[in-house]
């Protein structure tokens, strides 16, 4: 790292668990986001300050005045435009240093599978089912850890997959159904803009770790956050051994 690094990255590198040794992991790391909507906006903010050397952020979507209040990332003026495009703008705000590589399509499997090949860690913060499958499949199949997030309502959940593991829960083994209620839940309920916020910054923080090897990931543990009363319920979660996307003995 040259002297403008130690500087931006100097109270990540002041924490014995992180270091210049750590520090300089996560400017090597490349992670890819899938989704640029309330939960990635927060969760590519953090990872870019934090000093990820490599984003690719992934949608389709542009940017509408109903997105401004809970997506972040985005501005006013940037209202029709790309949402990967609006991002990286911001996010090269944040820190010019990290190279932000754009994907301004919905990716279908073989795309999704394509990208997450290249990545050392996924974050999945998209809201249709199909793309949380594909997704899901796409780690198991390059043994990436995917870090899992949602919120509804006043609602939210956050998860790791650290399909690194063949111990590792997946995302089939807690959503095995074909997720039909769970699109049209997110097409027809709002949500509360700040708990987007408390959940794509945790995925920030749970991502961070995992590309460490500090602390304890989410990987089998699910958290809850009743954003109304705000509590945090903790629920384990165990693979599925006749799980059809990850147990080799079902697929």
């Amino acid at each position: 790292m040259n002297d403008s690094q130690l500087l931006r990255y100097s109270r990540h590198i002041l924490l014995p668990e992180i270091g210049i040794t750590g520090q300089e992991t996560l400017l090597r790391s490349h992670v890819l986001i899938v989704g640029m909507g309330g939960l990635g906006a927060p969760a590519s903010m953090y990872l870019a300050a934090s000093g990820i050397g490599n984003l690719t952020i992934c949608d389709g979507d542009e940017v509408d005045l109903t997105n401004l209040q809970r997506q972040i990332v985005h501005r006013t003026d940037a209202i029709s435009l790309p949402k990967t495009l609006s991002a990286r703008q911001t996010l090269t705000g944040i820190n010019p240093e990290t190279s932000i590589t754009t994907i301004t399509q919905y990716a279908d499997k073989a795309k999704l599978s394509e990208l997450v090949a290249t990545a050392d860690l996924v974050i999945d913060a998209s809201d249709r089912f199909s793309t949380r499958d594909a997704l899901n499949h796409a780690c198991i199949s390059y043994r990436k850890p995917l870090v899992s997030g949602a919120v509804i309502g006043f609602g939210g959940q956050v998860t790791v997959f650290d399909l690194r593991h063949d111990t590792s829960p997946c995302y089939h083994c807690l959503f095995p159904e074909d997720g039909t209620s769970e699109n049209i839940r997110c097409a027809t309920m709002g949500v509360f803009a700040p708990l987007a916020g408390i959940i794509g910054c945790m995925q920030a923080a749970e991502a961070i770790k995992v590309l460490l090897g500090i602390g304890e990931p989410l990987n089998g543990r699910v958290l809850l956050l009743d954003g109304m009363a705000m509590t945090w319920r903790s629920v384990r979660l165990e693979k599925d051994i006749t799980c059809t996307a990850c147990s080799p003995t079902v697929r």
